[in-house]
């Protein structure tokens, strides 16, 4: 079963996971695109940081994934304003996007 999502949601949730990836970068001076590079390519210690890096990975891959929701979801909203033929105007209101 698919959960939707909401506008709101979507933006909590990269809130969150811009939160713990700054916490991260900070800790390890580090950014998070050039950790997650390393990260995949296997280059990283001998398993020291295991946690943090499986958690630093996972919120990286969430806020990517989110960050592509949000995207689709704005792409959209602007085509649908478009299709109105009226001009373009944004509106108060929650569109839901449905997870994959």
């Amino acid at each position: 079963m698919d959960k939707g999502l909401t506008i709101s949601e979507i933006i909590d949730d990269l809130r969150v996971a811009d939160e713990i990836l700054r916490r991260y970068e900070r800790l390890y001076w580090l950014s998070s695109d050039y950790f997650y590079e390393l990260y995949s390519q296997g280059l990283l210690d001998n398993g020291d940081h295991l946690e943090d890096f499986s958690e630093w990975a996972g919120y990286y891959k969430l806020r990517l994934h989110r960050l592509k929701m949000f995207d689709r979801l704005s792409r959209e909203n602007v085509v649908c304003m478009q299709a109105a033929h009226e001009g373009i105007r944004l509106r108060q209101r929650e569109p839901v996007a449905v997870l994959c």
